[in-house]
């Protein structure tokens, strides 16, 4: 392409803010449109940027916000590469499209710690062909060779040093260029912002309420509608006063739905008013109805049973048991779990003939099209998802029960409609962190752990995950084959469909050097629905492993931070974070009187993590003084995300040793709210200390490895202070 620089300027004066580079960015979305529409200046989102010749940047954010920083690390990645400050990118919530689907699913969710995981080398190279291209048409501008070329904050610099061009007055001209070579990312030592970025982006908008989250959303025209759902889960609705709460002021209709029944108002508490004077007569015959105890004995029929499928064999087990001259055997409990997000379960739904808008917040958009399509006559591209800002995820958020309500009663109303959980009805129905149990086995002869036997009994998630999961890997199927695909992932585990790895994962990469393992599941399902809860498997295997650990500590008269240490040789990270945290916390100094520590180490989406707990019973009450933890997660991106993250999964799994435990009665839940199912409240927040490690290795998840060690880390404090052994969560002073 030759260009004068008089035709230069001609494109630069002539064109306007609507105008947009638009790459096909190597590593990135595949069949991405090149060029732009100089006609319009409208960008068709199925790439990662958008340039404009008024020096916007806009960046599609592919992972959701739910507080734990792709916001803002991601787009670090991408700024990092353009060579412009993270603050001068306008982060999108990417819409519902192939091209945005996480790598490790193949499906477009945010869950698994896996946001800056995946997204380090791809976007990073999309911010470095962007750059390229920019400069690549600078240099031909200028007749100079693009190698002699800089760019810097948002400009071109001519070799000169003193001339420059503006990115947005090159939009057009690099659009026609083309990539030259494979794209060179900047090296480590160039690095302006990975590393060293600090703050968030999100935090004024936060902090001033224009962040719009999904219980925000406002549509002209909009009903609000209130859902009452089956008291035990399988239950249908057998009759119901209609007529009596539509007579109701502000009332608009009161409907039946696959999940109970709506009633539509006005406004969100005239809904909730008509709601207290609906009756509903259930129909029981098909519903869950279990207790918790009878839950757990079901549990141990099936141990007792089948001793479950190998999930890690090496040496023989039977044969270091029998040659032992000890053995340890115990069993630990952990129960259902809710999410408990700060935001309840919410969407707004338009469904408006030929297709349909939803709002929400939203982990995985695409299952969000297909849960619209199942009570639609639409398809699931008739179907557009807006994601908002979500006030805590979690796990729950990836199941899309809440937006399947809202579409079918909007459907049935013709009208659009925001459905809003009650804080009960996000307790009473959620679903649930499986509860689990665990047998445990260990082998000791001459003064060394010979034999190692895990048995995990409890259920996996993708059965109850996979009813949306699957349509969405073929969105081009019909809606009369989604339970049978679902069927088929389920019965081809690992083959149609990932493995299922949620209730063995941390289990089977037990790190300890052990010559005899033998870690297997017995898969029995209650028939309660479950989901992914933060940190999934590894939070119950982390509180059965560790803790375990720690009793063959005692048993053998050892140090419980020595004793893992000793096992730990071929383990260089493990190794470092372990000695990291027992050094942070002064594990050898003496604790003030009344205290203990208690230590455990896990590593959970390829993070390692090591906590050291000071504790103590204050008052009748369990006191967590101080946790002390340190962390590898590879490379870091920013230092302060990523010590909130450990902070914030340390309370949270601090809430959950401490006073987590969902339980039922006859198949009903007992608890509804914070007064039943408290969280840990600020008084209560200990002093917490992260010590990261400065690592070249490519960065893994930090929002969830924080929560599996601290669990058993609290356990060991409380029984090096007290000598009783807790096997059983949430733990308690008065064991």
């Amino acid at each position: 392409m030759t260009l004068s620089r008089r035709d230069f300027l001609k494109v630069g004066v002539g064109t306007s803010g609507g105008l947009m580079l638009s790459m096909n960015l190597v590593g990135c979305a595949a069949g991405v449109k090149k060029g732009y529409e100089p006609e319009t200046g409208e960008w068709t989102p199925d790439a990662w940027l958008e340039l404009t010749t008024d020096d916007q940047i806009f960046f599609t954010l592919a992972r959701v916000e739910m507080g734990q920083g792709t916001y803002t690390g991601l787009t670090t990645l991408v700024a990092e590469e353009l060579e412009v400050a993270p603050e001068a990118i306008t982060p999108r919530f990417a819409p519902a499209a192939p091209e945005y689907r996480n790598p490790l699913y193949k499906l477009q969710l945010t869950g698994g710690s896996t946001s800056l995981a995946t997204s380090w080398e791809p976007l990073r190279t999309a911010g470095a062909s962007a750059r390229t291209l920019l400069v690549q048409a600078a240099a031909r501008v200028w007749e100079v060779d693009p190698a002699e070329c800089t760019a810097r904050d948002g400009v071109v610099v001519h070799p000169n040093g003193s001339d420059s061009i503006r990115y947005g007055r090159l939009v057009e001209l690099a659009s026609k260029e083309e990539l030259r070579d494979d794209v060179a990312l900047k090296p480590r030592s160039e690095w302006k912002y990975i590393g060293r970025q600090r703050g968030r982006l999100d935090a004024r908008a936060k902090a001033t309420g224009t962040a719009e989250y999904g219980i925000d959303v406002e549509l002209p025209d909009m009903v609000y509608s209130v859902v009452t759902r089956s008291p035990r889960y399988g239950g249908r609705v057998a009759s119901f006063n209609r007529s009596d709460v539509q007579a109701m002021p502000g009332v608009i209709d009161v409907i039946e739905i696959e999940r109970g029944v709506a009633v539509v108002a006005e406004s969100y508490w005239k809904a909730r008013k008509a709601q207290n004077e609906l009756t509903v007569e259930w129909d029981f015959s098909d519903a869950f109805s279990m207790s918790t105890d009878q839950v757990f004995d079901s549990y141990r029929k099936a141990a007792d049973d089948d001793d479950g499928g190998s999930e890690r064999s090496e040496g023989d087990f039977e044969e270091a048991a029998d040659a032992a001259s000890r053995m340890v055997e115990v069993e630990y409990e952990q129960p259902y779990l809710a999410h408990a997000t700060l935001e309840p379960m919410n969407a707004t739904a338009w469904y408006q003939g030929d297709k349909a808008e939803v709002w929400a917040p939203t982990q995985a958009p695409d299952l969000g099209q297909i849960a619209v399509a199942r009570v639609t006559d639409l398809s699931p591209d008739d179907v557009v998802i807006h994601t908002t800002f979500l006030g805590g995820g979690f796990g729950r958020r990836l199941t899309q029960d809440f937006i399947e309500e809202a579409a079918e009663v909007s459907y049935k109303t013709g009208r659009p409609v925001k459905v809003i959980w009650s804080r009960e009805e996000d307790t009473r129905h959620d679903l649930y962190r499986p509860a689990m149990l665990h047998r445990m086995k260990a082998s000791i002869s001459e003064g060394a752990v010979t034999g190692w036997h895990h048995q995990i009994v409890g259920p996996e998630i993708l059965a109850w995950y996979v009813r949306n999961a699957a349509p969405a890997q073929f969105p081009w199927a019909p809606k009369f084959m989604y339970d049978t695909l679902g069927s088929v992932g389920v019965l081809f585990e690992g083959l149609a469909t990932p493995k299922d790895v949620s209730a063995i994962e941390g289990a089977v990469e037990y790190p300890y050097a052990v010559d005899n393992i033998d870690i297997r599941h017995t898969l029995t399902d209650p028939g309660l629905p479950v989901t992914w809860w933060r940190s999934v498997g590894y939070s119950h295997n982390g509180f059965a492993v560790e803790t375990f650990m720690d009793e063959l500590a005692h048993e053998m008269g050892k140090d419980p931070y020595q004793f893992r240490r000793d096992l730990l040789a071929d383990e260089p990270r493990h190794l470092e974070v372990l000695d990291r945290a027992a050094q942070l916390a002064g594990w050898n100094s003496p604790v003030p009187e009344g205290r203990a520590r208690g230590i455990a180490l896990f590593k959970s989406f390829g993070t390692y993590i090591a906590q050291v707990v000071e504790a103590g019973i204050e008052n009748g009450a369990i006191r967590v003084y101080r946790v002390s933890a340190a962390v590898d997660c590879g490379q870091v991106v920013n230092p302060d995300i990523v010590k909130d993250q450990i902070e914030s999964g340390v309370l949270f799994g601090l809430t959950a040793a401490l006073y987590g435990e969902i339980t039922l009665q006859q198949g009903e839940v007992q608890q509804s709210n914070f007064h039943d199912y408290p969280l840990m409240r600020q008084y209560e927040r200990p002093e917490i200390q992260v010590d990261i490690v400065d690592s070249e290795e490519n960065p893994t998840g930090v929002g969830e490895p924080g929560v599996p060690p601290v669990i058993p880390a609290l356990g060991n404090a409380l029984f090096a202070l007290t000598g009783q052994r807790q096997r059983r969560l949430p733990l308690k002073a008065d064991v």
